[in-house]
């Protein structure tokens, strides 16, 4: 199992379903909609308090499990 890890939402546009996470030890995240956790709408909001996996994306890190804490 992945070490999770704790961050801050960056920027998340809900209509294009992607944006970015800043990680505690400063590095930027792609984060996708399909990778937040829930039910119905899935949505972060700037500012937020965030807790993921990284796993490797096509195009870098991404995040992966992510949960709102």
């Amino acid at each position: 199992m992945s070490e999770r890890v704790l961050g801050t939402v960056k920027w998340f546009n809900g209509s294009k379903g992607y944006g970015f996470i800043e990680r505690e030890d400063g590095d930027d995240v792609f984060v996708h909609y399909s990778a937040i956790l829930g039910d119905g709408f899935r949505n972060l909001d700037e500012g937020q308090r965030v807790e993921f996996t990284v796993e490797q994306g096509p195009k870098g890190p991404q995040a992966a499990s992510v949960t709102i804490v």
